[in-house]
């Protein structure tokens, strides 16, 4: 098995690339070791290498966050821990874990702004989490509220220096060009 790695707009973030999917439908963003080794195993044994703070599961990527430790130390390790994992045949997700989104909060917005709101959220699936996910995250849409569209970060994309200038820059820009009623952009957690 030849896993690939590139590097993210974020120092902190690897993504990895095993070449087989990873998640059929949806993403999964794990900040916690005990919440990860509850949800998935490869997320779990990601967890247990000392440095890991952060694990994300695209469709075919694994982007893992670091602290400490400089990348040369820890990823022949991440990578073994990946390569183990597949070999295993176990299941990425555990079986009865619910989807780590199935969490979070659900989306706000006024019933009026429903037509904009669709609107908006083509746009980020068509335009903006393809190139999102190119650099190992995923953004989603949590919001609209008095011209302001809400989005959350995850992946790579949680803490990367350059988040906020995605954020202002090119989404802002893109959906004010195409929904004129957008002011701006910011991000929730």
């Amino acid at each position: 098995m030849f896993i690939q790695t590139e590097s993210t707009p974020n120092p902190a973030t690897l993504k990895f690339l095993p070449g087989k999917e990873v998640l059929v439908q949806g993403t999964a963003d794990f900040r916690d070791a005990e919440t990860a080794a509850e949800a998935s195993p490869l997320a779990g044994r990601l967890f247990e290498i000392p440095g890991v703070t952060g694990v994300f599961f695209g469709y075919d990527f694994i982007t893992v966050t670091k602290d400490g430790p400089d990348w040369q130390h820890l990823k022949p390790a991440i990578l073994g821990a990946i390569m183990e994992h597949f070999m295993s045949g176990a299941p990425v997700m555990a079986s009865a874990a619910p989807s780590s989104e199935a969490g979070q909060t659900g989306e706000f917005y006024d019933k009026a702004d429903e037509e904009l709101v669709l609107t908006i959220k083509e746009l980020l699936d068509t335009r903006v989490r393809p190139a999102v996910a190119q650099d190992g995250g995923d953004i989603t849409f949590r919001g609209f509220e008095n011209g302001t569209v809400f989005l959350h970060m995850k992946g790579a994309c949680a803490g990367c220096p350059s988040s906020t200038a995605t954020l202002k820059h090119g989404i802002q820009n893109l959906l004010r060009h195409f929904v004129p009623e957008v002011q701006q952009v910011e991000q929730v957690a």
